[in-house]
């Protein structure tokens, strides 16, 4: 096999590829629309099925900045659930050594820690 039909091959395979990905974007947009209804995203599904060409570039001209908007929208909003995620699990931070050490008497009241296990604990916090 020729060199130049190598390139060929994987060049027409990327963009394969690269055509479903679009298509897969499209129709992703698509409906996670908010600003039309059922029948608009419906139409807009068998465009992108009967013409799949002319519907894609229609739809990235007429379409793309309002794309752009909603991508950034969904980023914000991913973000702020994540950031809100971690400061759940994470505490609030505040805890002070004498707190800290309160649970830790809490604990070996409790028999879950020795005396020994204790000690070693409290003194690594008031360090």
């Amino acid at each position: 096999m020729p060199i130049l039909d190598l390139f060929w091959s994987m060049l027409m395979f990327f963009l394969f590829f690269l055509w479903i990905w679009l298509l897969i974007k499209l129709f992703a947009d698509v409906f996670r629309r908010r600003d039309i209804g059922g029948w608009g995203k419906a139409g807009w599904i068998i465009f992108l099925i009967v013409l799949p060409f002319l519907a894609a570039l229609i739809y990235l001209i007429a379409e793309g900045k309002t794309m752009a908007e909603r991508d950034v929208e969904d980023y914000k909003a991913m973000q702020s659930a994540q950031e809100d995620y971690i400061r759940s699990v994470a505490g609030s931070g505040d805890a002070s050594a004498a707190d800290e050490v309160a649970k830790l008497a809490a604990l070996r009241d409790r028999g879950i820690l020795t005396n020994e296990e204790f000690e070693t604990q409290k003194a690594a916090l008031l360090v």
